[in-house]
């Protein structure tokens, strides 16, 4: 299928130490989310990536059918 849409745009990717951090971090310290301006722009390209990913699935299904 090749590689997939994704986004990953509004989390912040941790690195391995941090993950291994999160095992004790009871408080939710560490947690961070990524900041954008304004409040719709988020949605617009969420539901972007989201049709995005359903082409790539039709795409993937319509290529591999055979009857």
């Amino acid at each position: 299928m090749g590689e997939s849409v994704r986004s990953t745009f509004l989390f912040a990717m941790p690195t391995w130490q941090e993950g291994v951090g999160r095992l004790v971090d009871f408080a939710d310290t560490l947690t961070e989310y990524n900041v954008t301006a304004p409040p719709e722009d988020p949605d617009a390209r969420a539901a972007a990536q989201d049709w995005l990913a359903v082409d790539d699935a039709l795409r993937h299904a319509v290529t591999h059918y055979r009857p």
